[in-house]
């Protein structure tokens, strides 16, 4: 059964990927979002929140080692202002300074390529995607449309 997962996971995975301009990920694919909660859960959950809170309630404020606590992933946070190719790129490398994070900055977002494969990546996306309102989510869409816009130019 998880073979079988695995293997349908991995086409959505590849028509994604091999497509970079369409990159999207679907929170409405209830088989993804299931397995996502549960890798999320595993690996997320204890810096994120379990309700994806953040990890503090401050946490646009500098901690005592002059970093970012990690962010909500819930519609309160900035998750959904970053398209789902940047979302993917983040969690995959972590935060890469001239890449998806400003020249010097640090973070404690590990990178996960070794931990998860890219499929399960975006499993733990669309589960978190999947927890945010209507409203959220087309805000969403309209970023990853302006990002596949400037990507065809």
């Amino acid at each position: 059964m998880v073979a079988l997962t695995l293997l349908w996971i991995g086409k959505d995975v590849y028509h994604s990927v091999s497509q970079p301009r369409g990159f999207y990920i679907d929170p409405s694919d209830t088989h993804h979002v299931a397995y996502g909660r549960s890798l999320y859960v595993s690996y997320c959950a204890a810096c994120h929140g379990s309700k994806l809170e953040g990890q503090t309630p401050n946490w646009r404020e500098r901690g005592a080692n002059g970093r970012l606590p990690a962010p909500p992933h819930d519609a309160s946070g900035h998750t959904w202002h970053h398209p789902d190719s940047v979302l993917f790129d983040i969690t995959r490398n972590g935060m890469v300074p001239g890449r998806t994070a400003p020249e010097g900055y640090e973070s404690d977002m590990p990178a996960y390529a070794s931990i998860l494969s890219d499929e399960e990546i975006i499993t733990v996306l669309a589960y978190i995607k999947s927890t945010w309102p209507d409203d959220i989510l087309a805000l969403h869409q309209e970023v990853n449309r302006n990002e596949w816009s400037r990507a065809q130019h």
